[in-house]
């Protein structure tokens, strides 16, 4: 798998993401912009209204101040439009106001901005997917080359339960969107680091760590703790699991997990299957294809995204 990065250089970064459908995504982005080892040189939408989320997504960068940064939509559809669609009808609450529709997108083309960017600059950019991958499958199949000229693609998604996972969904939001794509990517030869629910749902935000973002002087960090607020799994638990925080922590801090080298297959048909994440060990017939983060220290991986939010 890849090396994160050469010491002292910014790792260029894209954010792929269905942000506002929960409320991790826009805290993984808050982790990009608080993390001087990043430089985000772009932020690509998927699935459901996307223009709505690239409208997030502006609207957080403007309250931190950046301006210019590429925010583009991408596939509104999974590869099999018959899939139902998924959308919670609260994206955009806490954030979003009159007049933020004006905050439209730079780009419509999210597919061809991704095979752009990794063709100009080959083996250098890094890929954070934390939504569907249908934008990331499209890309594959645009450009034969695109998986292979990543630096790396980290994917928040997937699920293994073991025995002491079987409270978990038998299938991971993000892959159950769209499992085709998932198929496609996971055969596409890319370099895959895998950030399943095992770890996520062991790093949390309470209200302790939203108290202290309301604290904070900025605009910004109050619309991170606003949204946190309006989350509906946190005003129904008190906590919101940090999912996508963690797929880019890990990126800048491989060690915060335990991983292991897999075979991973995506189950895609099954009334209660479709989109399953299928781990084995690799073997002459199936070689790894990622490396799955299946052990995490809670402690010092919340630490350190509250850490970057609060930054």
């Amino acid at each position: 798998m890849s090396d994160p990065g050469e010491p002292g250089r910014p790792l260029a970064v894209i954010l792929d993401t269905d942000i506002g459908t929960d409320v991790d995504d826009a805290l993984a982005l808050g982790v990009c912009l608080g993390s001087p080892e990043i430089d985000l040189v772009g932020i690509t939408t998927v699935y459901g209204d996307v223009v709505l989320r690239a409208q997030m997504a502006r609207k957080l960068l403007a309250l931190r101040g950046v301006h210019g940064l590429p925010v583009v939509t991408g596939e509104a559809r999974p590869l099999v439009e018959s899939r139902p669609l998924y959308w919670g009808g609260h994206e955009g609450d806490g954030l979003l106001a009159a007049g933020d529709e004006l905050l439209a997108p730079t780009g419509t083309d999210a597919v061809s901005f991704l095979v752009r960017q990794v063709r100009e600059r080959p083996n250098t950019v890094h890929l954070v997917a934390i939504g569907p991958l249908t934008n990331v499958a499209r890309a594959i199949q645009l450009d034969p080359g695109f998986a292979g000229d990543l630096a790396g693609l980290t994917i928040m998604g997937g699920v293994l339960r073991g025995p002491v996972g079987l409270h978990l969904p038998i299938v991971e939001h993000n892959l159950r969107c769209d499992p085709e794509a998932a198929q496609v990517v996971f055969a596409s030869g890319a370099s895959i680091s895998l950030v399943p629910l095992d770890v996520t749902t062991r790093v949390a935000v309470h209200a302790e760590e939203v108290a202290q973002l309301h604290a904070a002087p900025s605009p910004f960090h109050h619309a991170l703790a606003e949204l946190v607020e309006h989350d509906p799994r946190y005003r129904a638990h008190g906590r919101a699991y940090l999912h996508d925080p963690l797929a880019v922590a890990v990126l800048l801090r491989p060690e915060l997990v335990g991983w292991h080298d897999v075979h991973v297959t995506i189950e895609l048909g099954g009334e209660h299957t479709a989109g399953q994440s299928l781990f084995r060990l690799p073997s002459a017939n199936r070689p790894a294809n990622a490396r799955v983060a299946l052990t995490v220290d809670a402690v010092a991986a919340a630490a350190f995204v509250t850490g970057r939010l609060a930054g």
